[in-house]
């Protein structure tokens, strides 16, 4: 399909954007100037109807997609650069064409039908989208770009409705046919004395494209009819049947040297690879499960019907027991949270009974940094110690929280009986440890020096009388009272021993300081070391450690009175 004002180079770089024209009028073989491959022959009379896709090895499909329906086949542009295209994987040397097909309208849209040869021997029917009532017919011989062998026929409604376009070609003429009426004859002596006459092996090629692009060169969209708007679109040709016979019979067909004519084809015997697809009997599609069931006999079927009765019953079942077994666990769980959530209610109603505000154990609450406390000065790398909190009721509120949380009557015994000797560590209080050096206290009766000094806890400095009070009835243990059970690894080095006191101290080496003014010491636990200023460190003679302390004679090994906790002989004032 050369056009009229261009050379073959031309038009293909024309086209180098659209693979459509360059495919139409390319060879991978030229034999006149090489030895080519053989082209697979047809050998036979076929006949294509385009309401399925054909059979594998007859058709290749190029330059886009080709969709097929009870219309026939598709070839459609929707946008630029498209261009579909069949052509047939085998050649026919000499034969007779049918073509049913209705032709796409559209400005500079070329419908085209093309048979073309290795040697580039060409045959075409034309549709220019812009003239809706012609076709044109042409040929070419050996690529050579001879443009005045075109030639126009009139065809109402070539746009509108199905036409055949059929040409019979033999080595004698080249005849045309619209509708079953022969419209043009090309005798071989009016093709340049035979040169130009198309007398090569040929493939057919149905396609669509854009003549009219804007891309293309201005002659090239002349011929076409003008440029393309493809806003307009989508371009569709349709293709319903197609009818081939090929006039020679055998295998393959062979250029037997390089000049091109019709006397140097050589017809290979044999069946073309093309007809053995085209004779293979049709695929069977695989049954369906449907299919493949019905096929079966009665007593498979039961057997089917049976195994699955018995299958959904056991998943039923399966499904039944594990929805009991949610149920009753959830059930159990649901019980459980609410047993929980009762007795939460009953410890909050118990808190606010007694007036204690569980949030505010944790808002009045002190964090210390033990590296902002070495900056303060309230700690080395052997000893710390931590400011009294200010008195926030915190004390009483913990009192009154555990009494409430041990529950009861219970609760409220505990309370006034013997507590652990270790207190808690709030409100500043720590291990009874001293800040320097200084000169050993002689006992109890000697004064203290103000412990806001010297003192790196509030905690009373009392003695030690172990970790584990002795026997009722025994004597008292001369060992100084430890707030905590002595433990080696303790982060305090050894410290001399205090007269009197017996063992060695776990707290930091600096031993007892006099004290220029006796100063109160705080009370852990209730019923305790002592109850109040009066009755802490022997002030009074007859009082010893606490109300009940080490004797209320105040002597060592003194006259009868209650010693350990009230029950010892004499003790220290």
């Amino acid at each position: 399909m050369f056009l009229p004002s261009l050379s073959t180079a031309a038009l293909l770089a024309a086209a180098a954007l659209f693979q459509n024209a360059a495919a139409q009028v390319t060879t991978d073989c030229f034999p006149m100037n090489k030895t080519c491959p053989a082209d697979p022959a047809l050998g036979m009379d076929v006949g294509f109807n385009f309401n399925q896709t054909p059979k594998a090895g007859t058709w290749d499909t190029t330059v886009g997609p080709v969709t097929y329906s009870n219309d026939g086949a598709a070839f459609t542009i929707k946008k630029q650069g498209d261009s579909p295209t069949l052509r047939t994987k085998f050649y026919f040397f000499w034969g007779r064409t049918e073509i049913w097909m209705k032709a796409s309208p559209g400005v500079g849209v070329i419908s085209s039908v093309m048979f073309l040869s290795d040697n580039l021997d060409e045959i075409d029917w034309e549709f220019k989208g812009g003239n809706t009532s012609s076709v044109f017919s042409n040929y070419f011989g050996k690529g050579e770009p001879d443009f005045h062998n075109g030639a126009e026929h009139k065809v109402p409604g070539a746009m509108d409705d199905y036409h055949n376009y059929t040409t019979m070609w033999t080595q004698d003429a080249l005849d045309f046919y619209i509708d079953g009426s022969k419209v043009r004859t090309l005798l071989p002596k009016d093709a340049n004395n035979s040169y130009y006459y198309p007398q090569t092996p040929m493939r057919l090629s149905l396609g669509i494209w854009a003549g009219g692009d804007p891309t293309l060169p201005p002659g090239t969209r002349e011929w076409a009819g003008g440029d393309t708007d493809y806003s307009k679109g989508p371009f569709s040709m349709f293709v319903k049947s197609v009818s081939i016979h090929d006039f020679s019979s055998g295998k393959e067909y062979v250029y037997g040297d390089k000049t091109g004519s019709w006397q140097s084809i050589k017809v290979v015997a044999g069946n073309s690879t093309a007809k053995d697809a085209i004779t293979a009997p049709p695929e069977v599609p695989e049954p369906s499960v449907s299919e493949k069931f019905n096929a079966l006999p009665p007593t498979a079927k039961t057997a089917i019907y049976a195994s699955a009765a018995g299958v959904g019953a056991v998943i039923l079942a399966f499904a039944l027991f594990y929805c009991i077994r949610q149920r009753r666990r959830g059930a159990r769980e649901a019980k459980i949270a609410e047993a929980k959530a009762e007795q939460e209610r009953l410890e909050l109603e118990r808190f606010k009974k007694a007036g204690v505000d569980p949030d505010s154990f944790v808002d009045s609450a002190t964090e210390y940094n033990a590296k902002d406390m070495r900056q303060g000065g309230m700690s080395d790398a052997n000893s710390y110690s931590v400011p009294v909190s200010p008195n926030d009721g915190m004390n009483e509120k913990w009192e009154k929280a555990a009494a409430i949380g041990a529950g009861g009557a219970a609760g409220a015994a505990a309370a006034g009986a013997m507590r652990s000797p270790m207190p808690l560590l709030r409100d500043g209080a720590q291990s009874p440890r001293v800040t320097s050096p200084s000169t050993p206290a002689s006992g109890f009766n000697t004064p203290y020096t103000d412990r806001s000094t010297n003192a790196r806890s509030p905690g009373p400095t009392i003695p030690n009388i172990g970790a584990v009070p002795p026997p009722m009835g025994a004597a008292a243990n001369p060992a100084m009272r430890s707030f905590s059970t002595p433990n080696p690894n303790m982060r305090a080095s050894p410290g001399p021993q205090q007269p009197g006191f017996g063992g060695a101290r776990t707290n930091s080496p600096a031993p007892m300081v006099p004290m220029a003014t006796p100063q109160p010491q705080r009370s852990f636990t209730s019923g305790g070391y002592g109850q109040s200023i009066h009755q802490s460190y022997g002030q009074s003679p007859n009082q010893g450690y606490g109300n009940q302390g080490y004797g209320n004679q105040g002597q060592p090994g003194g006259q009868p009175g209650q010693g350990y906790w009230g029950n010892g002989n004499g003790g220290y004032r």
